[in-house]
């Protein structure tokens, strides 16, 4: 049998950074599944469904900027569209300052949502193409009534000057901004509520890099003036590693790993982790890097794996992998992974 063996000493500094307490826990997800139907035959009926997101749990900290990261297809955005109650999770409990949201009605979501949003992956398809930045910008404002008519104005000319926009851009349409001025004004109007959460789906990926670039510093600024939390989804581990707090690895539907950002880069745990870690191309001319190579393509969500779900292309597996399913348990202060092999 082949073993992994890990044994690490924690200093002082990490043990303070991972050690938080219940009291900072903006949102708790328990045992979410999201499961979508397939149809089929001439009556409709479901004849298979989609594990797209299978039993995960974890917490949002409040402040924190927790990312999620894994291959396409592996659960990120489902999970972070499941938390908004954007699609309603097949089973589970989402607490969000302490409150359950999948138990409100429509009138107690409308109210929480002032609190949870999100920016979307394309900046463009996320905007109305035929209403101004102002009316954009002004209907979330009208909707959940939290600035008085007379004063609406004013505050979309702080949001704009707050995304590095120019106020007398506003009574412009979306195809006359740049791709990454179009991301301010999606960033511009997930901030216009004054939320705790949002959601960052994918919100750089479609940006040049240099782009990219300004729109993680314009984030981290924001996160420190308006002390908002940010669950991060991303497939770009050097965006993750220039933002985040905390990691959470997922593959096909689970979580594999979860670790702060020092402890994930410096030390993984998992052999999936270590594979994505090890596709990021090195800025050391004279220090080649160990590439781990996966064989095998990604497997179906309509019907993974038995055992742990990454044993088809795991280089380390072994006969428990393929029956036995891997718990999420603590490897050392903080640092979390699903793996048999790891002692």
């Amino acid at each position: 049998m082949t073993n992994i063996h890990v044994k690490h000493q924690l200093s002082a500094t990490d043990m303070n950074s991972s050690a938080l307490s219940s009291s900072d826990v903006l949102a708790d997800i328990r045992h979410l599944k999201q499961y979508f139907p397939i149809r089929g035959g001439l009556l409709g009926r479901v004849v298979h469904h989609v594990k797209a997101v299978d039993d995960i749990s974890f917490q949002i900290h409040a402040g924190e900027t927790l990312s999620i990261v894994g291959e396409s297809g592996c659960g990120k955005s489902t999970t972070g569209r499941s938390i908004l109650r954007l699609d309603d999770p097949t089973s589970g409990e989402i607490y969000f300052q302490g409150k359950n949201i999948l138990e409100l009605n429509k009138a107690e979501l409308k109210r929480m949502r002032k609190d949870m949003q999100i920016i979307f992956q394309d900046p463009f398809a996320s905007l109305n193409p035929r209403q101004t930045v102002r009316q954009i910008l002004k209907e979330a404002l009208e909707i959940q009534k939290v600035v008085p008519r007379g004063k609406q104005d004013e505050r979309i000319r702080e949001l704009m000057d707050n995304v590095g926009l120019r106020p007398e851009h506003v009574d412009r349409l979306p195809h006359e901004f740049s791709g990454g001025q179009r991301q301010r004004i999606g960033i511009a109007r997930a901030l216009a509520l004054e939320p705790r959460l949002i959601i960052c789906d994918e919100a750089v990926s479609a940006l040049d890099v240099s782009i990219q670039a300004q729109i993680i510093n314009l984030l981290k600024k924001l996160q420190k003036q308006h002390q908002l939390t940010y669950l991060f989804i991303s497939h770009d581990l050097g965006v993750v590693r220039h933002i985040s707090d905390r990691v959470i690895v997922m593959y096909l539907g689970t979580i594999v790993e979860i670790a702060d950002k020092k402890s994930l880069f410096d030390r993984p745990q998992h052999p999936y982790t270590r594979a994505l870690l090890s596709s990021i191309p090195s800025t050391k001319r004279n220090q080649p890097k160990e590439r781990v190579q996966l064989t095998g393509d990604i497997p179906s969500p309509i019907h993974p794996p038995s055992g742990c779900r990454f044993h088809t292309r795991c280089p380390f597996a072994v006969d428990r992998c393929s029956s036995e399913v891997p718990e999420l348990r603590t490897i050392h202060e903080g640092h979390q992974a699903a793996c048999h092999l790891i002692s």
